[in-house]
This record gives C-alpha cells, structure tokens and sequence, in this order.
C-alpha cells in the first residue's frame, strides 16, 4: 500500500508497538491499577521479560509503578499513565486507520 501525496504517515507509538508492552497497556487501561503477578501472568511472560517491559514503559512515561507491602511480603503494582492513556488511544485509533485504508484499497481494488 502506498501513501497518497499529502498524507501523513499513521502516529503509530514505537514503545507500545510491540505485542507484550501493547497488552500490558491495554489490561492496564481498564483498571487504576494491577500487581505485577496478574499482569505477568495475563501477558504469559516471565517474572524478567515483564519487569523490563514495565521499565522501558516508565521510562516513557507512559506506566507507573508503585512498590510497597502486602502483609510481609514486598509487591509491586502498576498503573497506567494519564500520557499512557493518550499513547494508548492514540496508538489504537493509527491501527485503525491503518485497518481502515486496507479495506477501503482492497475495496477499490475488486473487480465490479
């Protein structure tokens, strides 16, 4: 598919392009907040892979973390930012847009 002169090209966000930071975001956009055991365990990845996922989204600015106590026992819990929301939405409305000129090229493109 090639872009018409004058179109700008999807805003697609880079740090939520990829499937696990993607998933994370969108659990994340439907709470105010998840510990990090259901969000690993909701995105199938290990206890590593999520807490560098969930660094390199803080490190955007895009999730918060929070660490603290549960009883005894240390946790941490996630939330996604006010700028992570935009992000996401965002994000969502490129792919869109992206879904929608497919079809409407796959529609012009049918024989009549």
């Amino acid at each position: 598919m090639t872009a018409r002169p004058g179109s700008t090209p999807p805003a697609l966000d880079r740090e939520l392009h990829h499937p696990t930071r993607l998933a994370l975001a969108a659990y994340l956009s439907g709470c105010s907040e998840a510990e990090f055991a259901v969000l690993r365990d909701y995105c199938q990845v290990s206890d590593s892979t999520l807490s560098k996922t969930l660094s390199a989204l803080e490190r955007t600015g895009h999730v918060s973390v929070r660490k603290g106590y549960f009883g005894k026992r240390p946790r941490t819990w996630a939330a996604l930012t006010l700028s992570g929301r935009r992000a996401l939405q965002d994000h969502l409305a490129a792919l869109e847009g992206i879904a929608s000129a497919a079809r409407r090229a796959a529609a012009a493109a049918e024989p009549e």
